[in-house]
């Protein structure tokens, strides 16, 4: 597997981000091992993409882009707190919230959207456990909303 700085350059991938939270959450929680970032929207250029509800508004299709979206600016706050996604051994746990309709019930095809970017990038340490949750509403409208733990290698030095 090549460094996984070079496979997202190598898939064409653009780490949008880092969109660090407001003050005072941190983006990353780096301790013991390993890193949590904080929610992460379907932002592009500081602008959301994906906005509504599944069931509503958005389509599974939609839903899924976002979910892709919120993954790879899942990984920008990641190499931002590590400085490289070498660091990172594998992909633990996937947290994926969509906002829903009621009676909605697609969610883990949503949520796929974030798996299927983090396995491509990561290959099979992109393998991960995943919690995909229906909710009323999100942060500023957003449809998705995904957190990424993973482990990682100390740092060098």
């Amino acid at each position: 597997m090549p460094p996984f700085d070079a496979r997202v350059e190598e898939l064409g991938l653009t780490l949008h981000g880092p969109h660090p939270p407001h003050d005072p959450l941190e983006a990353v929680v780096v301790h013991g091992g390993l890193a949590r970032t904080s929610g992460q929207l379907p932002r592009i250029a500081g602008r959301l993409t994906c906005t509504g509800r599944l069931g509503e508004d958005v389509t599974v299709e939609e839903g899924a882009e976002a979910a892709e979206v919120c993954a790879l600016n899942a990984l920008a706050v990641l190499k931002a707190a590590l400085g490289t996604l070498d660091r990172i051994e594998r992909v633990l746990h996937v947290t994926g919230y969509v906002a829903c309709a009621p009676g909605f019930d697609a969610q883990p095809a949503v949520v796929d959207g974030a798996s299927r970017l983090l396995h491509a990038v990561f290959g099979d340490r992109g393998r991960h456990t995943r919690s995909a949750v229906g909710v009323a509403a999100l942060p500023r409208g957003g449809a998705v909303e995904i957190e990424v733990t993973v482990a990682v290698e100390a740092a060098a030095g």
